[in-house]
């Protein structure tokens, strides 16, 4: 299929909520390779489709490593079912090159979604696994979340993208995160 420009912090659309698929057609069978051919393209772990500017509930996730065989999971039309535990942990995107942050994340995560022919799948991603950040990460860009959206540190995360020249956060976006903020202080106490 295709390497596709991937879009950078800053394109309006990567703000915007997509749309649910109503068919696992042909358009979006190629749609997830070239999903797949991108985020190799930019060892990448996972890419969301509008991080190529198509707005539709779609995501790809790889978390094998160097050593591995390629093991690409694919999600349509996901949906977070269960999520517990807290954890801090440093993540980056490819819509920001080189820029890193620590952010709030659910330790454990059961997602129902459906695959690359149709079919509806339940995955289960527990104890702070880096499947388990992604799933959160790229179902998050479905709803025009970004990452730095849950960051630890607003001022630190701003010092970063100013390093990489990206823009600074926008504190509107900021979430309220009172069941995520409660469960890492009882992982503190």
């Amino acid at each position: 299929m295709a390497v596709r420009k991937v879009l950078k912090y800053g394109e309006k659309s990567l703000r915007e909520p997509s749309k649910e698929v109503h068919k696992v057609s042909k358009k979006i069978q190629d749609l997830v390779q070239d999903l797949l051919d991108t985020m190799y393209a930019n060892n990448g772990v996972g890419l969301a489709a509008p991080q190529i500017g198509v707005n539709l509930r779609v995501f790809v996730i790889d978390v094998s490593k160097n050593d591995e065989p390629f093991n690409p999971v694919v999600f349509i039309n996901p949906k977070i079912i269960k999520k517990s535990g807290a954890m801090i942990k440093q993540e980056g995107c490819l819509s920001f090159p080189e820029a890193y942050t620590d952010v709030k994340r659910y330790k454990n995560v059961m997602v129902k979604a459906m695959d690359i022919k149709g079919k509806s799948f339940v995955l289960e991603a527990k104890d702070g696994e880096l499947m388990a950040n992604a799933i959160q990460h790229e179902n998050d860009h479905l709803d025009g979340i970004l990452f730095i959206d849950h960051c630890v540190n607003r001022f630190e995360a701003d010092e970063v993208l100013k390093k990489f020249d990206l823009p600074p956060i926008d504190a509107d976006m900021l979430l309220e995160e009172p069941e995520l903020e409660k469960l890492l202080q009882d992982e503190k106490d």
